[in-house]
């Protein structure tokens, strides 16, 4: 009876994820974001209800629930296009771009030179009006100007700057775009998302069979909303850096260090935050990670380096800058007590320290809990508007268990679905508050003595 309504959950979760893809979307002007909050929140209990239930199941049901429900809600994510996010936009073109011998770094999608390269899905040609005027029609698409001074009208975000993405990603979507063509909309991507994402759950449940984790836990990556909806039905690249980032742990904590070191710098050619990997496994991986990993990642951008020279470095300085993270007011609860640029030395320092207890304290046999730690506390200290960086946090939640640290991705989607500063900082405070609490109770008596290092509690019982 368990597994059957277990399995009725499921089903209910791919239906209503499929039905919110259909249904609701942020390009729409008129759209509810009440409506839309709720719908996630209804997916989010759901989630919760199953792996609840999945607790009091043994045996090769577990597997067989874990890849199902995997498989069916993701499937379910691919009906509709992206919702939330138009990056996998820009992800088709730099594909398409590249498959016609153009590095994506060297021209702006709004190139005049690319004109013969666009296919109309991604820059539909410009309508007439009533009054004469072109204009753009669709939801998702945008007004932008090429440098010829031309209308254009495109689907793409930021089209007069040159990509952001690390050479990894544009290998992977040179790679799509290599198979499917320029005239397949959004689903190569999406289909991409679903192998990427149940081969994350097959090699959870592998890995956590051979090191005696309870595999049960799987399903808080393979069930989770946020897979759905941010690695499938979005595409975010993100899912390419999880695959690899869990792949580096189980080679590094079997002491596999050389090619962890190598999946490391792939991971961190993908989108860079994966670098938050690896200060707990570097007592472990020590130089030979960090060697293998630079020259991994190097040899990833030496062919975009010869061809574009310094402009690989893309848009990288001016997004940092746009989404607020130079001057410190993307800092949600930072900025509440160190206002402006103080912020950024702020969360420096508390990142610095957090990093610091993770290199001492993590077991280097089970490197998951810091690494958890490590993700999880950036996350929380920068708050990023975007809930997709929290899909490198989930396998970590698999890992060690740790449920609580779901907060984290619940609050960044609310801070992108409702974009209030006040409900941002009660969110992320509330996470806070939360893992803190549970995080004590797992820990036992004299928890905070252990998180020290032992010559600063000597030192205090000196005295």
């Amino acid at each position: 009876m368990r597994i059957t309504i277990i399995a009725a959950l499921l089903v209910l979760s791919a239906a209503l994820t499929a039905f919110s893809v259909l249904t609701f979307d942020l390009f729409n002007p008129d759209r509810d974001e009440v409506q839309l909050v709720l719908v996630t929140s209804a997916l989010w209990l759901l989630f919760g209800l199953a792996f609840w239930l999945l607790r009091r199941v043994r045996g090769k049901a577990v597997v067989a629930l874990i890849l199902a429900g995997s498989a069916l809600i993701g499937g379910a994510a691919m009906v509709g296009p992206p919702n939330t996010s138009t990056d996998s936009a820009r992800y088709a073109w730099d594909g398409i771009v590249q498959t016609n011998g153009i590095s994506p770094y060297a021209f702006t999608p709004a190139d005049a030179r690319l004109d013969s390269l666009r296919p109309d899905w991604l820059f539909p040609a410009p309508q007439t009006n009533a009054a004469g005027k072109e204009v753009c029609d669709g939801e998702r698409i945008v007004r932008a100007r090429t440098t010829d001074g031309d209308l254009l009208c495109s689907a793409l975000n930021r089209t007069a700057v040159p990509t952001i993405y690390p050479p990894a990603s544009e290998i992977f979507f040179a790679g799509v775009r290599f198979l499917t063509g320029p005239g397949p909309e959004y689903w190569p991507l999406q289909l991409a998302g679903l192998v990427l994402s149940l081969g994350t759950s097959v090699m959870l449940l592998i890995g956590m069979r051979r090191r005696g984790l309870d595999q049960r836990n799987a399903a808080l990556w393979a069930w989770c909303p946020l897979v759905a909806t941010e690695a499938i039905t979005n595409s975010h690249v993100d899912m390419l850096g999880v695959i690899f980032v869990v792949a580096v742990v189980f080679l590094v904590s079997s002491k596999k260090v050389w090619r962890g070191g190598i999946m490391l710098g792939i991971a961190i050619g993908t989108k860079l935050i994966p670098v938050l990997a690896a200060p707990a496994l570097l007592k472990r991986g020590g130089w030979r990670m960090v060697v293998a990993s630079v020259l991994s990642f190097a040899l990833l951008y030496l062919p975009y380096v010869l061809a574009t020279g310094i402009g690989v470095l893309g848009y990288l300085p001016g997004y940092l800058t746009e989404e607020g993270y130079q001057d410190g007011s993307r800092f949600a609860l930072v900025s509440l007590v160190a206002p402006g640029a103080s912020a950024v030395i702020v969360a420096g320092v508390i990142l610095a320290i957090v990093a610091g207890l993770v290199i001492i304290k993590t077991d280097q046999n089970r490197p998951w809990v810091g690494q958890l730690v490590m993700i999880g506390a950036t996350l929380l200290v920068l708050s990023p508007r975007y809930p997709w960086y929290a899909l490198l946090l989930l396998p970590f939640v698999a890992l060690s268990g740790r449920w609580e640290w779901l907060l984290v991705p619940m609050a960044l989607t609310l801070r992108l679905l409702l974009p209030n500063p006040l409900v941002t900082q009660v969110s992320i405070a509330v996470a806070v508050i939360v893992i803190v609490a549970v995080s004590l109770r797992r820990a036992g008596p004299g928890a905070l003595k252990r998180m020290l290092p032992a010559r600063l509690t000597t030192v205090h019982g000196a005295r």
